[in-house]
């Protein structure tokens, strides 16, 4: 099965561009205001008015208030909702949407149990665990710590880039990839070179 791409904290139309001319599947927009890769509603909006068909704006939210989800909704056209903070199930599911969960893995982390509590999200975003961080860590976990049974699509997050996404495609067996520091110029501003780098070593990481 081919294993999908998606390309997070896009804050500009050119690199939105950029990554679906390299064949992503997805783009991340963060709305998250401690991030620095933070982009404004309507900046997003912009941006996800310019995708092409099949290619998804996923909006990307950290125990935001219910009504700064909505306000999003009703400004940006997104096709899913990723949840990034420690909202719980009855959270996740208010807004109508499709979601994922991240999940900052540790070697205590219950992962099947995950997968039960948000049993209507579309799959697990699996993210590096770091005290104080929602991620965008750059480090990778131990992928050996998710199981094989987990019954839900797994996103594998953390540390990726050219150089070790193939390895991790060819080990965790992963839904899809989800990449942001790893092909960044600087945080918030997509570098097309590694981009189209990652990208070949997704499609290494399929062989």
């Amino acid at each position: 099965m081919r294993t999908r791409v998606k390309i997070c904290g896009i804050t500009r139309a050119e690199d939105a561009k950029a990554a679906v001319a390299h064949g992503c599947d997805a783009i991340g927009l963060v709305f998250y205001e401690s991030s620095p890769r933070y982009v404004a509603p309507d900046a997003a909006a912009a941006i996800a008015a310019q995708l092409p068909p099949f290619v998804s704006a996923v909006g990307l939210f950290v125990d935001a208030p219910p009504a700064y989800v909505r306000e999003v909704l009703a400004r940006v056209h997104l096709d899913l909702l990723q949840f990034h903070g420690d909202e719980s199930p009855e959270y996740c599911r208010q807004f109508g949407m499709p979601y994922i969960k991240a999940v900052h893995v540790r070697p205590e982390t219950n992962l099947l149990q995950y997968a039960a509590a948000y049993a209507d999200a579309k799959g697990l975003l699996l993210d590096t665990y770091m005290p104080g961080t929602p991620g965008g860590t750059g480090k990778t976990f131990d992928w050996t710590l998710i199981p094989e049974n987990l019954p839900k699509p797994i996103i594998l997050a953390g540390g990726l880039d050219a150089g070790n996404v193939g390895e991790a495609i060819r080990r965790a067996r992963p839904y899809a990839v989800d990449v942001s520091g790893g092909v960044e110029r600087e945080k918030g501003i997509k570098d097309a070179d590694k981009v189209a780098a990652f990208m070949r070593g997704v499609l290494d990481g399929q062989v």
